[in-house]
C-alpha cells in the first residue's frame, strides 16, 4: 500500500511526524512525504523537520506563497504530476490550508483515495479561508478522521455517510506528548531572562487580525498595557512583522518595555514557551489545542473557533478582538492565578495514540 502524505504549513509537520513514525511498524505500507513548500524559509519550515525527526521529503513542490488562487493552482498542477508518476493507493492530507484542499481535489478526480486528518472541524464562518478549505475537503474525501466527537456531529449534519467518518483523536497531541520532555532542555526562558509562569505568550498572524491597521493597532495597545504588569513574549510571524512595518507600528512595538519580540521559534522552544506561560493570547487554531493538553490558560482573539471542545473541555476562552474585553480577561487571569488548570480533564483520545488509530483506520478502510 503506497501512501503519499501531504504537508505544507508548520502545523502540518506536527501532524505528519507521528504518522511517519507509526508507518515504520507496518511493513506493508510504503509511506512517502510530499512538502508543497508553502513556507519556504528555514525558520518557518526546515527547523521543524530537524526537531521532529521528519525525513527529507520524497517530493518537494516548491510552490511558495501567492494569492489563494495562485497557490491552489500551482499545487494542483504540480501534485497531478506526482500522482501520475507514483500512482499511490492513498493520499493523506492534514489540517485546513490551501494545499490540503488542492491535493484532495486532484486526488479525487484521479481516483486516488483521500484520508483527511483533522476532519469535521467547523467555525461556521465562511469569511475564513480555512473554513472553505475544510468544507470542500471533507465533502469529497473518502475517509474523514476526526479529532473530537463534535467533528463527527458536524459531518453527519452535512450528510456525510457514517462509514466514512472515524473518530481517532488529536494527532497534534501525539507530537506534543512525544516532545514534551525534550522541550524542558530548551534554554529560551533563561536566554530571555524570564521565569516560569512569569510571562504571557503571544501569537498573532491571522489576516483578520493583522492586515487591518486599526485592528493591529488595537493589539499594539493591548500589548503596551499588559506589558506594564507582565512580561510578554511574541515570536512574530513574518506576515505580522510586515504589516507592523507597513502600518508604522514596528518601532512602537520595539519600544515597549517587557515585550520580547522574537523571530519565529522552533517547535521545542515553542512548547517550552507555551508550557511555562502564565497565559497565552493567540489567534492560532493549534495552540488552542496544545494549551488545552498542557493545562495552560488560553485567550483566543477571534469571534469564533472551529475547536469548541477546547472551550467546553479545555482551558480556552474566546475573547474576540475588542481591546477592552481582551484586557479585562487578561486582568482577571492575573488576579485569579492559574491554579487548577493543569488538572482539568482532557478531551477523549487526546492521549498521544492517535497515529496508531489513524493507520488502523486506513488499513481497515482498504480491506
Amino acid at each position: 500500500m503506497k501512501i503519499i502524505n501531504v504537508a505544507s504549513a508548520r502545523p502540518n509537520f506536527m501532524k505528519v511526524a507521528p504518522l511517519l513514525e507509526e508507518y515504520k511498524h507496518h511493513q506493508e505500507i510504503d509511506a512517502q512525504l510530499l512538502h508543497t513548500g508553502q513556507h519556504y524559509d528555514y525558520e518557518m519550515s526546515k527547523i521543524f523537520f530537524d526537531e521532529l525527526g521528519i525525513p527529507e521529503p520524497d517530493f518537494h513542490l516548491g510552490v511558495g506563497s501567492g494569492t489563494h488562487a495562485e497557490q491552489t493552482a500551482k499545487v494542483m498542477t504540480e501534485f497531478e504530476k506526482v500522482l501520475k508518476r507514483e500512482e499511490p493507493d492513498w493520499v493523506v492530507v492534514v489540517g485546513d490550508v490551501n494545499p490540503t484542499m488542492a491535493c484532495t481535489i486532484v486526488a479525487n478526480k484521479m481516483g486516488v483515495k483521500v484520508a483527511h486528518v483533522e476532519a469535521g472541524l467547523r467555525s461556521y464562518d465562511r469569511n475564513m479561508p480555512e473554513e472553505i478549505n475544510r468544507v470542500l475537503t471533507d465533502s469529497i474525501a473518502d475517509l474523514l478522521l476526526t479529532p473530537s466527537i463534535d467533528g463527527n456531529m458536524n459531518l453527519k449534519k452535512e450528510g456525510i455517510a457514517d462509514e466514512k467518518i472515524k473518530f481517532v483523536g488529536n494527532i497534534m497531541i501525539d507530537t506534543l506528548f512525544n516532545m514534551r520532555k525534550r522541550s524542558d532542555e530548551s534554554t529560551i526562558l533563561a536566554d530571555l531572562g524570564i521565569e516560569e509562569k512569569g510571562y504571557a505568550l503571544v501569537t498573532l498572524h491571522r489576516p483578520s487580525n493583522v492586515d487591518q491597521e486599526d485592528t493591529l493597532g488595537n493589539f499594539v495597545e493591548i500589548l503596551e498595557e499588559t506589558a506594564q504588569d507582565l512580561p510578554m513574549v511574541w515570536p512574530v510571524h513574518p506576515r505580522s512583522k510586515n504589516r507592523a512595518e507597513e502600518f508604522g507600528f514596528w518601532d512602537r512595538l520595539q519600544s515597549i518595555g517587557n515585550l520580547h519580540l522574537l523571530e519565529p521559534v522552533g517547535y521545542l522552544d515553542n512548547v517550552c514557551l507555551m508550557n511555562n506561560a502564565r497565559l497565552v493570547l493567540t489567534d492560532s487554531g493549534g495552540i488552542q489545542e496544545e494549551t488545552t493538553a498542557l493545562g495552560v490558560p488560553c485567550l483566543t482573539a477571534r469571534e469564533n473557533t472551529e475547536r469548541p471542545i477546547t472551550i467546553t473541555e479545555g482551558t480556552n476562552t474566546l475573547v474576540g478582538t475588542d481591546p477592552e474585553v481582551i484586557l479585562d480577561h487578561i486582568k482577571k487571569h492575573l488576579q485569579n492565578g492559574v491554579a487548577g488548570t493543569k488538572d482539568l480533564p482532557k478531551p477523549l483520545y487526546w492521549d498521544g495514540k492517535t497515529a496508531k488509530r489513524i493507520v488502523k483506520a486506513i488499513k481497515e478502510y482498504s480491506i
